[in-house]
């Protein structure tokens, strides 16, 4: 029976009885007695075991330690009610447990749970510190839920705890149902497969755990220095205090492994921290940070100042990188204004635009820590406005102002309840300042307002009324003339008039009123009903319409059919030669053109054809306020040719005189370019009318090069012939 004491001594280490007197809780011993206690480990019935280990354990126990016991299953079959308390627990109670063990014969199922809820309400759990130990084999085979149940129980319990034995379990089911019963209390799990292993596991658990030592330490912020003065400490564990106002600039103290709260003060500044921490199994030290111990600063300013004026605040600090005098709601971490001490002392600080009482304040930057504060009453700024009860929209309206004139104050006008603006002018542009009214008629109000939060400091009631324009014109116009329109109207500064699609807030064309009454309009080149309109600039306001029908106009051109490349072709036109109409030459299809003459050159007129031979078209192109072809003739264009004679070789730098035939057009010439050269490359040239024959200079540089004749300003070569020059 060695081994079996060896197991009763560990189990009684085990359970929580050598730990002091009042601090001893009261503790039930659960035994599965279900018939699955007969299985056998190493040829002994488990329960066997079980009973030896208690009746050994009964011996060493203190003879102060109330201690009972519970079993299930002992009694009937198939019943998870077969739970009984054998034993209440007390002093003297260790024979009665003895004798109980010993007579019991395992027989039913395993309402493990149930077993363990029965002996903490036995234990008056809910009033007194109790601990049930559960030794089982098996799974529960009653209470659907053990987690639940433990949870309940640790919930409503002073300061309840369950650990659990599981005595040669196998199962993966039953080990999780007993370590979630374990573990929801605050209990251990164990488990053996035989008696030594489960004597080893109970020893490792019922090892006291021993005090370590733990260190307290503060540093002058996060990774900063460890302070080196003395420091008030505190430190408790839950609600119980443990050390209370201990002075020193550490302190040391043997604790066992738990969770710990420390506190600490700095007396110099008063400023304190505060952590929670955990104790293991070894030595520790464990850092609080307080903040960086604070410089002197001083601040100073004058008791009163307007709203929104800028103050000289002298002042006294430490000037570290980026630092600033603020001024400040009190009780309000942050500020209103501020201006950087790297500005210098003394430092302009803007007002608060609202009245009341404020806080100037020296902030280090680090941290946003203040250093010095000083009461400072802001009183209200005053501002007046004097203008007419009415004016005309979009007028320029002179408004008298009084008032602060801070940078970017400004004179506005704005519907009422808007926080915003129809129009505005600077103060700075002095009073009276002149404000633009608004397009639309109606009660609007003038105010004085001081850039700083858009605070309004003055108000004036307005009324805008309706301003007219009227327009002039004949009802019928052609495409892309210049109509004369006739208009009265405010003229009011880039007020134009346009003319435009009725619906679409474009316009075609316009002009501006300052050129005049009555004034020109150029028509839209394509016919149908337009709007002619009387803008105000402001917000693009119509002021009036009148409905315009604009007719097609036509063109004739009259061309040859073929003609050379590259030639000039007269060209007799009829059309509304406006300002900027032209004729065009350009391939069929091709909305872009190769040549082109303004009509303005007169009629007929010369028209230069392409270089390239093909099909082309000529146009009228009318371009009043934008283009449209009126008319296009088609014409196409026959290949022209070009011959060079010359000497085979000439020498470097010489003359070389060289027979040609070509169409001899304006700027046609003959160049001399190196072989391989692109054609917009030559080296010398000498224009064709010069007449043929004709000279011209070789290159410096021997090599192979070849005569090219270039037509129509080098647009193209049409002939070439090589030379070496020597």
């Amino acid at each position: 029976m060695t081994r079996f004491r060896l197991f009763a001594a560990a189990l009684a280490c085990a359970l929580p009885f050598a730990a002091p007197a009042q601090e001893r809780a009261n503790t039930i011993l659960v035994l599965d007695a279900s018939g699955s206690m007969w299985g056998q480990i190493d040829g002994t019935a488990k329960i066997t075991i079980a009973q030896d280990v208690v009746r050994d354990l009964l011996g060493s126990l203190p003879a102060e330690q109330q201690l009972g016991l519970t079993a299930y299953g002992h009694r009937t079959k198939g019943d998870c009610t077969d739970i009984e308390t054998l034993v209440a627990p007390g002093t003297g109670t260790r024979d009665a447990i003895a004798q109980a063990v010993t007579g019991i014969q395992p027989r039913g199922k395993t309402p493990m749970t149930d077993a363990v809820v029965a002996a903490a309400q036995a234990l008056r759990h809910t009033e007194e510190k109790a601990t049930v130990i559960l030794v089982s084999d098996g799974i529960e085979t009653c209470n659907p839920d053990p987690c639940a149940a433990a949870r309940a129980l640790e919930e409503a319990g002073a300061d309840f705890t369950a650990h659990v034995i599981g005595f040669d379990v196998a199962d993966p089911a039953a080990r999780a149902q007993m370590q979630c019963l374990a573990e929801e209390t605050g209990g251990k799990f164990l488990t053996a497969a035989n008696a030594a292993e489960l004597g080893t596991a109970l020893t490792e658990v019922t090892q006291a755990p021993e005090p370590v030592a733990v260190t307290l330490v503060a540093t002058a912020g996060q990774n900063g220095p460890r302070i080196d003065t003395p420091l008030m400490w505190d430190l408790r564990q839950g609600d119980t205090m443990l050390v209370e106002f201990e002075r020193g600039a550490t302190l040391v103290q043997d604790l066992l492994p738990g969770d710990y709260t420390a506190s600490v003060l700095r007396p110099e500044d008063e400023a304190s921290a505060e952590l929670a921490f955990t104790v293991g199994d070894s030595a520790q030290t464990v850092t609080l940070v307080l903040p960086n111990l604070l410089p002197e600063a001083s601040v100073t300013g004058p008791d009163t100042a307007v709203a929104g004026a800028t103050v000289p605040i002298t002042w006294e600090g430490p000037d570290l990188k980026n630092d600033y005098i603020a001024v400040s709601e009190p009780g309000d971490r942050g500020y209103v204004n501020y201006v950087y001490t790297r500005n210098g002392s003394p430092g302009g600080l803007i007002m608060p635009p609202e009245p009341g009482t404020y806080e100037l304040r020296y902030v280090m930057a680090d941290g946003r820590q203040i250093l010095a504060t000083q009461t400072i009453t802001v009183t209200p700024a005053e501002a007046t406005l004097e203008a007419e009860a009415s004016a005309l929209a979009g007028a320029e309206l002179p408004v008298t102002w009084t008032g602060p004139d801070y940078r970017n104050d400004y004179i506005a006008i704005s519907e009422p309840g808007d926080r915003g603006y129809e129009n505005y002018a600077y103060t700075r542009n002095g009073s009276p300042g002149s404000l633009t009214m608004p397009a639309v008629p109606g009660t609007y109000e003038l105010r004085y307002v001081m850039a700083q939060d858009r605070t309004v400091l003055a108000t004036k009631m307005i009324e805008v009324t309706a301003v007219t324009a009227t327009l002039d014109a004949p009802e019928q116009a052609t495409a892309g003339e210049e109509l004369t329109v006739g208009w009265t109207g405010p003229d009011y500064r880039n007020d134009y008039l346009s003319v435009a699609r009725p619906g679409d807030d474009r316009y075609e064309n316009y002009t501006y009123t300052r050129e005049g009454a009555p004034l020109d309009l150029t028509m839209p080149l394509t016919p149908g009903t337009y709007e002619l309109r009387y803008i105000m600039a402001q917000d693009r306001t119509v002021l009036a319409t009148k409905v315009i029908e604009v007719v097609e106009v036509g063109a004739r051109l009259t061309t040859p059919e073929t003609a050379r490349a590259g030639a000039r072709i007269v060209v007799d036109w009829d059309g509304p030669g406006y300002e900027r109409d032209y004729v065009s030459v350009a391939r069929v299809g091709d909305p872009r053109y190769e040549a082109y003459t303004y009509t303005r050159q007169g009629n007929p007129l010369l028209l230069q054809m392409p270089p390239l031979p093909g099909e082309y078209e000529v146009r009228y192109v009318a371009a009043s306020g934008g283009e449209s072809v009126l008319v296009r003739k088609p014409i196409t264009l026959t290949e022209v040719s070009a011959t060079l004679e010359a000497a085979e070789s000439g020498p470097a730098g010489g003359n070389l005189a060289v027979h040609w035939e070509g169409p001899e057009y304006r700027d046609d010439y003959i160049a001399v370019s190196a072989v391989g050269a692109s054609d917009s490359d030559y080296e010398t040239y000498v224009y064709t009318r010069e007449d043929s024959p004709t000279i011209i200079k070789l290159p410096e540089a021997p090599g192979a090069y070849e005569l090219r004749y270039y037509m129509g300003k080098g647009k193209r070569v049409i002939a070439r012939r090589p030379v070496t020059v020597e």
